[in-house]
């Protein structure tokens, strides 16, 4: 008689996980609704950045280069933005001294491979004034560039970053100042890139 009660007990005790483990399901509670995550604000995904240029002597070139980014990507590894760009130069080694300004705009993307390292691809136009040596006059006129390359970004702490770019123009206009394949070579701050 004992071995079928002992039976009985090893039964029990191999079935009590396994009804212990059963989820209870209140049926009067309202079904709740999976959670999301939180959108995030403009404020998340815009930032900030740009150069500075400043060099004064018997050149003076004064460089301001402001540029805004916009987040595409949840992780922020994709953005793109625009910046504008002014260059003021003026060279006393001749006379009279030459002065001209240099304006315009871009649109760029940027791809952060890793935290440091970012690829980077823009569209810009500039206005520089150029000289026609057969007529003998300045003239103005807007050249476009294709700038396609990469940079690297040092954390300084919060938001902000350094950032340093070499960039090589593709279109190579014939009437581009910067024309000859080197590459542009720039850095800058940025601003919860």
């Amino acid at each position: 008689m004992r071995a079928p009660r002992t039976g009985l007990l090893i039964l029990g005790i191999a079935l009590a996980p396994v009804i212990i483990a059963q989820d209870y399901v209140d049926t009067t509670a309202a079904p709740r609704k999976p959670t999301q995550e939180q959108p995030r604000t403009l404020k998340d995904r815009i930032w900030f950045g740009g150069g500075l240029g400043l060099a004064f002597g018997s050149v003076t070139n004064i460089a301001v280069e402001p540029l805004v980014g916009y987040k595409i990507t949840r992780n922020g590894k994709l953005s793109a933005g625009l910046g504008i760009s002014y260059q003021y130069y003026r060279d006393n080694r001749f006379a009279p001294a030459f002065e001209t300004s240099v304006y315009g705009g871009r649109l760029f993307t940027r791809y952060r491979i890793i935290e440091q390292l970012f690829a980077h691809a823009e569209y810009s136009q500039m206005n520089f004034e150029l000289y026609d040596r057969y007529q003998d006059r300045f003239f103005r006129r807007w050249v476009p560039f294709l700038l396609i390359g990469g940079g690297y970004s040092a954390h300084l702490g919060g938001g902000t970053y350094l950032t340093a770019t070499v960039l090589f123009d593709v279109i190579q206009d014939p009437l581009s100042p910067y024309a000859g394949g080197e590459p542009w070579i720039g850095a800058g701050v940025g601003f919860g890139f």
